[in-house]
């Protein structure tokens, strides 16, 4: 299936043109200021709480309540006003959990509420502080700093937060704050109570570390001490004058931190939960509401096993519940597992070669649907994200949309074709949509499916609009999106071709919205055909795509050049003219492509790459290419240099630009490094661009700016082709 969107924009939606794309781009961090998220709809379905900048270059997030009966909003926290117009300060551990979460944002960041929706708590420059969402005021607790974390107990009456390591509960009136667990003596630089271990929050998604029961009278909560862990140091080659950041970086093939549960009651008491963890070390993910006792789900290292495990709060005995295994590994979903009102285990699972929601033992969708997330459980229906599975009449390539799912079938929520997800609760379903035909993502508030209000954008409208067409490619039908320049005509003849993919795992790149294509087209106008292809182990097709690069990641490459030779015959491509550009798995498959494949592309621009597959974390390698110290040759064929050098270069030489933060904790700088003496030491020429102070994000405005218009030059002269 083809889906054209030709680009033309409204006359309406065209914005002023006093900036360029690039420092559009960069001074709205990709046009996300000022645009609501994380929304929590109240119980009683009164009113939403969410977070907003003031304006599309604003930073600091607000906290706003919208009342759904009048559809007004008001600001319930304003950073700016509670700091006094002070600076922000943050602490490590703070910019360590923003960087996991890949935030950029500013002011209030997160939030967590009570039941109620009444009570919600932040953390701010490292203070404390919660805000009344029924009568605006906002109070600071006096708390020890700095406060990571801060979690209102369900019943609204005290708050928990983390300080130093050390789980903290306090009155939510400020009084009576104490540590219910603190480090113990001698182990305050490597154990921490109530935060979520690295690879926790880099790779299975699950950023918390503690969890409140439902009766507010005690806490689920992680202790972690990575000693076991080893250390990596990071330093400023800019500042000579500082010393180096340890981190503790649990790379594929070494040891993990040391993860354990405790349930801490307020009156003190402490009782350990019990679970192998011998064989099943990765605490994955926790579950604790009224529906039913504590909930956990625990891997094995190698994500080929898991259980599902009931605990008893009073004693730490662990029941299982279910066990699952799989011989290629297991993946984790959003808001998996939980409870049903009735005590269903509700979850996701790969079945038959669909992936299913399971309500109970019973399979509830088929392979028509692929269910990536649990988004809300009532006793009458699971609401849902999926996209078409592989018995679906239409691909609807680049579709997420919103299901209700019960045992009388499927609803479809979302209409409109494009990226939906949603929040509910009350009655309120709040319904956030991104479409190929308009910019951002709209925002609804449904009540027994019909509109009762909105939620209003600040964002900025980008100063282009996509023409890109949906479609498939190679007999392997690649999810692609191939963009032509704005003002491309049919007698222009072939363009040179970038291909600008993520190409890995956990990143789908082909999406039926606007604004995932902004920059893909901006290279366009600068006269490339640009392709983006889905190809074998990203995720949203069907498990066996995202599992078959088990033991091998070049076959990533592979699918990228069969979508370009696939659809040559159908778009303008100069095969003759070929360059790739990525970050992190895509900076990764760029530098592959050019090594590799150098009959195929014809200059790379390689960014924050994974080059030696040995130096990144463990639950994220050794899912796909297991233990190196047991398969040592999956690792080599996989990876871009090894001992010995560069691993299965071919012939010719293609210019290759080289770009890396020099501050990234998640893919480090030595990878880059070594890539580079590995070329050198080959007689390869490339160019490096070290990134003084950026870390795998690149927030800074002027680097993000330059950095696009000096990718543009090293492609332009790199293929040869005229430059302004």
């Amino acid at each position: 299936m083809t889906t054209e969107n030709p680009g033309i924009p409204r006359p309406e939606e065209s914005p002023a043109q006093s900036l360029s794309f690039p420092r559009q781009h960069a001074r709205t961090q990709r046009f996300t200021l000022g645009a609501p998220r994380a929304f929590t709809a109240a119980p009683d379905g009164s009113r939403v709480a969410f977070l907003r900048s003031s304006s599309s270059t604003d930073r600091a997030n607000r906290l706003w309540v919208l009342d759904v009966a009048d559809g007004t909003e008001r600001v319930a926290a304003d950073p700016g006003a509670l700091l006094g117009g002070a600076a922000e300060q943050l602490s490590a551990e703070e910019r360590a959990r923003r960087e996991r979460s890949r935030e950029g944002g500013a002011g209030i960041v997160g939030y967590a509420t009570d039941a109620a929706v009444r009570l919600a708590a932040f953390a701010l420059s490292g203070r404390l502080f919660t805000a009344d969402l029924c009568a605006d005021s906002t109070r600071e607790l006096p708390a020890p700093g700095p406060v990571i974390d801060p979690r209102p107990a369900p019943d609204g009456r005290h708050v928990a937060y983390v300080a130093r390591g050390a789980l903290r509960v306090t009155g939510a009136d400020g009084s009576g704050d104490r540590a219910l667990a603190e480090p113990e003596q001698g182990q305050e630089a490597t154990v921490t109570y109530g935060l979520a271990e690295f690879i926790a929050a880099e790779e299975m998604a699950r950023s918390r570390g503690f969890w409140w029961s439902p009766e507010s009278d005690r806490l689920l909560v992680a202790r972690v001490d990575d000693a076991p862990v080893r250390r990596w140091w990071i330093a400023d080659p800019a500042h000579p004058d500082r010393a180096p950041e340890q981190i503790a970086y649990p790379a594929a093939g070494t040891p993990n931190a040391d993860v354990r549960l405790f349930v801490l009651g307020l009156d003190g008491s402490r009782t350990e939960v019990i679970w192998d963890r011998a064989r099943f070390p990765y605490l994955a993910r926790v579950h604790w509401s009224s529906d039913g006792a504590p909930l956990l789900l625990v891997q094995s290292r190698d994500q080929s096993s898991q259980l599902y495990l009931a605990v008893d709060p009073d004693g730490g005995a662990t029941r299982m519940v279910h066990a699952e295994e799989d011989p290629v590994w297991l993946e984790l979903f959003s808001g998996a597992p939980c409870w049903s009102p009735s005590g269903k285990l509700v979850r996701i699972v790969d079945e038959g070669g669909a992936r299913v929601l399971a309500w109970g033992e019973r399979p509830l969708t088929g392979p028509q649907l692929h269910v990536r997330a649990v988004l809300d459980v009532t006793e009458e229906d699971v609401l849902i994200s999926a996209s078409a599975g592989s018995a679906a009449g239409d691909p609807e390539t680049g579709e997420i949309h919103v299901y209700r799912v019960n045992e009388l079938g499927v609803e479809r929520v979302s209409q409109e074709p494009g990226v939906h997800s949603a929040v509910r609760a009350g009655g309120l379903t709040v319904l956030v949509s991104a479409t190929l035909d308009r910019p951002g993502a709209r925002v609804q508030v449904l009540r027994e499916g019909k509109q009762v209000a909105t939620v209003a954008s600040h964002a900025q409208r980008p100063g282009l609009t996509p023409r890109v067409t949906l479609t498939e490619g190679g007999t392997r039908n690649i999810p692609c999106a191939v963009l032509l320049p704005t003002d491309y005509q049919e007698t222009d003849g072939p363009l040179p071709v970038l291909l600008d993919p993520y190409g890995g795992p956990h990143g789908q790149r082909v999406q039926r919205a606007h604004n995932i294509f902004l920059t893909s087209q901006w290279f366009a106008d600068q006269g490339f055909a640009v392709l983006v292809a889905d190809g074998r182990g990203t995720p949203g097709h069907s498990p066996g795509w995202e599992k078959s690069v088990k033991n091998d990641l070049t076959l990533a490459l592979a699918d990228q050049v069969d979508a370009l030779h696939a659809l040559a015959d159908r778009f303008p491509f100069d095969l003759e003219r070929v360059a790739i550009r990525g970050w992190s798995f895509g900076g990764y498959l760029a530098g592959m492509a050019a090594l590799r494949r150098p009959d195929v592309f014809h200059a790379a621009v390689v960014g924050a790459p994974v080059t030696d597959l040995r130096l990144y974390d463990t639950h994220y390698q050794e899912r796909y290419l297991g233990d190196p110290g047991r398969t040592p040759e999956t690792y080599r064929h996989s990876s871009l240099i090894w001992d010995d050098g560069i691993v299965d270069a071919a012939e010719p030489h293609r210019p290759m630009l080289v770009v890396h933060g020099l501050a990234d904790d998640n893919v480090v700088v030595a990878h880059s490094l070594r890539l580079s003496s590995a070329l050198l030491a080959a007689g390869r020429p490339h160019e490096v661009l070290p990134l003084s102070g950026v870390t795998h994000m690149t927030p800074q405005e002027q680097v993000a700016e330059n950095l696009l218009l000096l990718q543009v030059d090293f492609l332009k002269r790199s293929l040869g082709l005229p430059r302004p």
